[in-house]
């Protein structure tokens, strides 16, 4: 440290300040300059490295603030409310019902691969989602929860396990690109789905193809904002790398918003992809999907799957997933008796 900046008054034991050389404050002005709140200035060190010559960064300041207050609030309010408004619309609505029931007779959606590909993308998010709101909203609501030792093992746990699972949300996510994105280019027909809102708007049946409009717009908002979540990520645990505190902070706040914009929208898709719609879950449990269900949410698949004859019997279905046929229907009439 550079004694110089650091002013002081020396006083002896037997004389008395001398005329002239005390100031009030001497290095308040200094300071003031040093804080570069009204000017960029860059001193010189010896010390050689990216903003090495900046003494105090004020806009890390403005950065914590910002996050600490507005960004933790208006994304502790967006989660909240996706949350509130998937409950409502199941109070009210409550599961999509297939029209005429399922059939029992079903066709193959996704190969064991794509099953594997999509559970640990969605399995590494969620473990990413949870560590990264306890490091973002942790301190205004688990902090006097659990108070100060229990909230800072829980926010060094997850600090660390972020970092570590961040790369592999990276790999995870090219894995998919590379698997689904023949299936999710745009095509004739997905305006029409998106104008009738997936059949909540107007009449009339909502025609989709393997993947629907909203299937597909979901996919490609993964595929580009958890890119870009991805490399501000990488550039966040890596200042070696030479980026700037500028960089650093814009990489920050992209990271977090983008986060935060995967994650309410997230809970959309996992509400339609389970309970909120009935057969949906089966496709990435099981690969299959029931045929009624196929017809009455992806009908120009269907078609193609009842013309090429790719749909095989309960029994047929039951001895793949390794049970005897009927299984099912006896356990039923077991359970009613």
């Amino acid at each position: 440290m550079c004694l110089a900046l650091l002013p002081f008054q020396v006083f002896s034991q037997d004389k008395k300040p001398e005329p002239g050389v005390f100031m009030k404050d001497p290095g308040s002005e200094l300071w003031r300059q040093v804080r570069q709140r009204d000017m960029e200035g860059v001193g010189i060190s010896q010390v050689r490295g990216v903003d090495s010559g900046v003494l105090i960064n004020a806009r890390g300041d403005q950065w914590a603030r910002f996050r600490m207050t507005q960004l933790s609030t208006y994304g502790g309010f967006a989660i909240a409310g996706i949350f509130a408004i998937v409950i409502l619309f199941y109070v009210v609505r409550g599961s999509v019902p297939v029209e005429g029931g399922l059939s029992g007779r079903m066709v193959k959606r996704f190969t064991d691969y794509e099953r594997v590909v999509h559970w640990t993308l969605a399995i590494v998010f969620l473990f990413l989602a949870i560590t990264g709101l306890i490091l973002l909203l942790g301190r205004p609501v688990l902090l006097p929860l659990f108070g100060k030792e229990v909230f800072s093992l829980m926010a060094s746990a997850s600090k660390e396990g972020h970092n570590l699972f961040g790369p592999l949300f990276l790999v995870s996510l090219i894995m998919m690109l590379i698997s689904f994105v023949r299936r999710n280019i745009y095509e004739k027909g997905d305006m029409t789905w998106l104008l009738k809102g997936g059949g909540l708007i107007g009449d009339g049946h909502a025609s989709g193809g393997f993947f629907n409009m909203g299937e597909k717009t979901w996919y490609w908002m993964v595929i580009l904002i958890g890119l870009v979540i991805a490399v501000s990520g990488l550039i966040l645990v890596s200042p070696s790398l030479g980026q700037g505190r500028v960089i650093m902070e814009l990489s920050h706040i992209v990271h977090s918003i983008g986060a935060l914009v995967l994650m309410t929208v997230s809970v959309g898709h996992m509400y339609l992809g389970s309970i909120g719609s009935e057969g949906a879950l089966e496709g990435m449990k099981t690969g299959y999907v029931d045929i009624n269900w196929a017809d009455a949410h992806h009908d120009r698949w269907g078609k193609v799957c009842h013309e090429q004859d790719l749909i095989i019997s309960a029994e047929e279905y039951a001895r793949s997933q390794g049970q005897k046929p009927g299984a099912d229907k006896m356990e039923t009439a077991e359970q009613s008796k």
